[in-house]
């Protein structure tokens, strides 16, 4: 199945499309699944470019992840094309015995990924009530077994003021803009106070038109992640503080609003995360499970997270060799469609199998 897997891949890569606006691609990955004889189940959750797919009949329910949207403006920074093509590759390799194992396999594909936090929702709809395993890979520059990712919310911020002419009436007017300055002023500063499990960034999308009209509004987007969500709750509450300080200080008005269900910080199993690191290492690939390198892209905050609280899930990272382009660069996207990115397709897919069906013998 390799070029048909490759295929797939590159075709995603071709057609990027961002979060809740996977149409072309989970149509794509649908239709190979089902000429492979797979059940199909479009608008898994409620969710428009999310889906179910499923083979076999056996009692027990294994799950491979597919991830397919890209980033704004970047295209498939992330690789979601690899980790989509992968799952599917590994779903069809385990339902040709699936009934001899006494298994149900299904492919399930997750939109919004990248700040959507679609698996949340699909867990809140049931998609995966009575899933015993769900896993999948994620492409980056390095090799790593376990995923250690930050818990994260996703959040919006808008300020309003009052336009004036900030030469002939400046003391008319209340400024937006500088109620972000104040704020990202405070953000730098409690850095200071905050621990090394915490990350805050973000970014001001619109704050005026003219440099000589004073701004009345103002918006950005930005991200607190911390290493669980009882932590992330406190430091959120922090960070809030801040931007309430730049409404004060600027008296303009503040609108924050939560974009997506935040992430959770991710349980690996580690049962299923050693059988994929020595299947990984019969392919000559190290996993590191000592975690004796630096972690990288393995600590990046992720909806899987969520499933993994429910359900015993792996989320290892499969290197592409894109060193020195990293996950979310131009340069990354170059890579994900290159023929070590290809490798790291079938790989991927045959890893996935090959630890399913390890943990549906040696746990009957």
């Amino acid at each position: 199945m390799a070029d048909e897997l490759v295929g797939i891949s590159h075709a995603l890569h071709a057609d990027p499309e961002i979060r809740w606006q996977e149409h072309h691609s989970a149509e794509l990955l649908t239709g190979a699944l089902e000429a492979s004889g797979f059940r199909v189940e479009r608008g898994a959750g409620g969710l428009d470019t999310a889906f179910v797919a499923g083979a076999g009949s056996g009692s027990r329910r294994v799950a491979f992840i597919a991830e397919y949207d890209a980033l704004e403006g970047l295209g498939h920074a992330c690789g979601h094309n690899i980790i989509a093509a992968s799952g599917v590759g590994a779903g069809i390799a385990l339902a040709s015995i699936a009934d001899d194992l006494d298994a149900t396999v299904q492919v399930i594909g997750t939109p919004a990924e990248e700040g959507g936090g679609g698996k949340i929702h699909m867990i809140d709809a049931g998609v995966f009530d009575g899933v015993e395993i769900a896993m999948m890979i994620h492409p980056g520059p390095a090799d790593a077994a376990y995923a250690r990712p930050f818990a994260v919310a996703h959040f919006d911020v808008s300020y309003e003021g009052f336009a004036a002419h900030a030469a002939a009436y400046p003391s008319l007017g209340r400024n937006a803009a500088d109620a972000f300055t104040i704020a990202q002023v405070a953000i730098g500063l409690l850095r200071q106070q905050l621990p090394s499990s915490v990350r805050v960034h973000g970014i001001v999308r619109e704050a005026g038109t003219a440099p000589n009209a004073i701004p009345e509004t103002s918006h950005g987007s930005w991200y607190v992640r911390a290493s669980s969500l009882e932590e992330l709750e406190t430091v959120f509450q922090k960070v809030r503080r801040c931007f309430e300080a730049g409404a004060l200080a600027a008296d303009c008005e503040l609108t924050i609003t939560e974009t997506s269900p935040r992430y959770s910080e991710f349980r690996n199993d580690d049962a299923l995360v050693r059988a994929f690191a020595a299947n990984a290492a019969a392919r000559g690939i190290d996993l590191d499970l000592e975690e004796a390198r630096a972690g990288g892209m393995n600590t990046a905050s992720t909806d899987m997270g969520n499933v993994s609280q429910i359900v015993r899930a792996i989320h290892p990272y499969l290197s592409i060799d894109s060193l020195p382009a990293v996950n979310h660069q131009a340069a990354f996207a170059d890579a994900s469609a290159t023929p070590r990115a290809d490798r790291t397709v079938i790989d991927g897919a045959t890893l996935l199998a090959q630890t399913a069906v390890d943990a549906l013998v040696t746990e009957r």
